[in-house]
């Protein structure tokens, strides 16, 4: 399968915010309400615009998956779990239509993100994901990251990943 992650723009807004939601739709529907049942808004793709670099996924010219690359550390991210870094990236806001998960598209992604990531230039990727059922964690495992800490922030257990470049 051909994808390639381009960086999105202002057009993109309605069809990442569609993307979003139908995610978290799905893991609303799959696993019950939990952080990951939060609605997504065009000011809130346009404000991760803003902190960081947002990727868009097509196939067959239909938006397909996103990510988010910044250099700056999210707020539920604790530093001290990680390994001593000059140049993290971070990792946020990944996201698969349900109709093309389990298909390569999220793997395929994480190839592309961290090649964006040893050009930009940067020596690490971190990123935090649930310690639920709906989170991503064997996701990441299976991409090759590997897990160093746990935490809870806000009510919210949360696992911590880096892969380092």
């Amino acid at each position: 399968m051909k994808l390639q992650l381009q960086i999105a723009t202002a057009d993109d807004v309605p069809q990442l915010v569609t993307l979003r939601n139908a995610v978290s739709q799905h893991l609303t529907s799959r696993y019950g309400r939990g952080h990951w049942s939060l609605s997504t808004t065009g000011n809130g793709v346009l404000f991760s615009m803003r902190m960081g670099t947002v990727y868009a996924a097509r196939f067959r010219n239909k938006l397909v998956a996103t990510l988010t690359l910044s250099t700056r550390k999210p707020w539920a991210i604790d530093k001290s779990y990680f390994s001593k870094s000059k140049s993290p990236l971070y990792l946020t806001s990944m996201a698969v239509a349900p109709e093309h998960q389990r298909k390569e598209i999220g793997r395929l992604c994480m190839q592309q993100a961290m090649e964006i990531a040893r050009g930009w230039p940067s020596d690490a990727i971190r990123l935090d994901t649930y310690d639920a059922e709906a989170g991503g964690g064997e996701f990441y495992r299976k991409c090759g990251f590997c897990e160093v800490g746990r935490a809870r922030y806000r009510d919210s257990p949360l696992i911590f990943f880096e892969m380092l470049l």
